[in-house]
C-alpha cells in the first residue's frame, strides 16, 4: 500500500463545528448585535427587560432549552448548542446571556422527570420564552453544601406542603414557575411550584456587581398537587446533577464570549491610540498582552468545544471535562478582562464603558454554577479515586 493511500484527508477540519452548530452561531451572533442598543441598560436592571426579551423571543432560540416534544429544537436538550449559543449572546450582553440559559437551566429537571400534565403545559411557555424559569437551591445559609439545605417538603393528604427560604435566586421575582429542592422525609426531591402559589412571596435584598435579574423566594406553606412532585421522592440531587452536567459547560462558552469581546476592545483602542510616536499596539509589553490573551482564549475555546460536544452525547459521563472547561474557561476570562483594563490604561476604569461591564460581568462566572475551589477539589478527589 502507498503512503499516499495512508495519508489521512487532510480537506476535513476535525476540529471545525459542524454546520448545525456554525448557523445556530450566526443566529445567535445576529441577536446579540440586535440588543446592542439596550445591552448597556438591561445588564444594569434588577428586573427582565422587555425589549431584550421580546428579541430573544422573537429569535427561536430559547426552544434549544427544552426537547422537541414539548416544541424545543432537538429531541433532547443539545449541550454544544447551548454552549456555542451562549458564547455569542454574552459577548454583548449578560442579561441576554442570562435569560436564555436560564430557561434550559430552571426546566431541565422537570423536563426529565415531570409529570405528563404539568410538562404539557409549562415547556411549550418555556420554549417560546412565553414563561420564564427558575431553578430554588441555595438558601441564605447554604451555598455548595446543598445537602444542608432547610427548605422542607411534607406530603399532606392529596398535596404536598413546602416550607423554607431560599436565596440568590435567579430569574427570582420575575419567574412564572421554580423548580424547587427542598428536604422531603431522609431525603431531598425536586418540586414545580408555579410562581402565583398562595404562601410564595420574594423580596430583593441583595444585587451583585454585575446587575442580575435576582431574588430570595420565601415558600410559607405553600401548597402544590401531589403531581408537582419532579421525579420520584428522594430523586432530587440526580435532577439537579443531570442539570448541572448539562448546562454547566455552558458556562464555559459565555466565559470565551465575554473574553474575546473584552480582547477586540483592548485591540481596538491598542491600535487607535498613539503614545511615543506610534501605536499602543506596539508599545512595550502590550503586544505581549495581546498575544497572550488570543492565546488563552483559543485554548479554553478548544477545552469547551470539545467538553460540549463530549456532553452533547452523554452529559453524566462528560461532567468531568464540563467542570475542567468552566474552570478554565472562567478563569481565563477574568485574566483576559482583567488585562484588557490595563492595556487601556485610565480609559478601561471609565464607569459605564463596555470593558468596565465586562469586568463587572466576568467576576461571577468563577463562583456560580461552582465554583473553581469547588469544582477542583470535587475533580482532585475523582482523579485520586479513579486515576486518569
Amino acid at each position: 500500500m502507498s503512503s499516499a493511500t495512508m495519508s489521512p484527508d487532510t480537506t476535513t477540519d476535525l476540529f471545525a463545528l459542524p454546520e448545525t452548530y456554525r448557523d445556530l452561531q450566526d443566529r445567535a451572533r445576529e441577536l446579540a448585535v440586535s440588543v446592542r442598543d439596550v445591552a448597556a441598560r438591561a445588564d444594569e436592571a434588577s428586573e427582565t427587560d422587555p425589549d431584550v426579551r421580546a428579541r430573544l423571543a422573537a429569535s427561536g432560540l430559547t426552544a434549544l432549552a427544552v426537547p422537541a416534544r414539548w416544541g424545543g429544537t432537538f429531541d433532547a436538550v443539545d449541550s454544544l448548542a447551548m454552549t456555542v449559543v451562549r458564547e455569542q449572546l454574552a459577548a454583548e450582553s449578560a442579561h441576554l446571556d442570562s435569560m436564555f440559559a436560564m430557561q434550559g437551566i430552571g426546566s431541565y429537571g422537570l423536563a426529565l422527570g415531570g409529570s405528563d400534565a404539568v410538562r404539557d403545559e409549562w415547556l411549550p411557555k418555556v420554549a417560546s420564552l412565553e414563561a420564564i424559569a427558575a431553578l430554588c437551591l441555595t438558601e441564605p445559609h447554604v451555598g455548595s453544601d446543598l445537602k444542608a439545605l432547610t427548605t422542607r417538603a411534607e406530603v399532606d393528604g392529596d398535596r404536598i406542603v413546602l416550607n423554607g427560604h431560599k436565596s440568590f435566586i435567579t430569574n427570582g421575582g420575575d419567574a412564572d414557575f421554580y423548580s424547587v429542592l427542598a428536604r422531603e422525609d431522609d431525603g431531598y426531591s425536586l418540586f414545580f411550584v408555579p410562581a402565583d402559589s398562595p404562601g410564595l412571596s420574594t423580596e430583593r435584598p441583595h444585587q451583585i456587581i454585575a446587575p442580575h435579574v435576582l431574588a430570595d423566594v420565601i415558600f410559607a406553606d405553600v401548597a402544590i398537587p401531589l403531581d408537582h412532585r419532579i421525579g420520584e421522592p428522594g430523586q432530587g440531587f440526580s435532577l439537579v446533577l443531570a442539570t448541572l452536567a448539562t448546562f454547566r459547560v455552558s458556562v464555559a462558552g459565555a466565559a470565551v464570549g465575554m473574553a474575546q469581546s473584552a480582547l477586540a476592545l483592548a485591540l481596538e483602542h491598542a491600535n487607535a491610540r498613539e503614545q511615543f510616536g506610534g501605536p499602543l499596539s506596539k508599545l512595550g509589553s502590550v503586544p505581549e498582552h495581546l498575544a497572550t490573551c488570543w492565546t488563552d482564549i483559543e485554548a479554553a475555546r478548544s477545552l469547551t468545544y470539545r467538553a460540549a460536544a463530549a456532553s452533547a452525547r452523554d452529559a453524566r459521563g462528560s461532567l468531568h471535562l464540563s467542570s475542567m472547561a468552566k474552570v478554565v474557561a472562567t478563569e481565563t476570562c477574568g485574566r483576559v478582562v482583567d488585562r484588557s483594563v490595563q492595556i487601556m490604561g485610565r480609559f478601561g476604569i471609565v464607569r459605564g464603558s463596555d470593558i468596565e461591564r465586562l469586568y463587572r460581568a466576568a467576576r461571577p462566572a468563577r463562583i456560580y454554577e461552582g465554583s473553581t475551589e469547588v469544582i477542583l477539589d470535587s475533580l482532585a478527589r475523582q482523579l485520586v479515586k479513579n486515576g486518569l
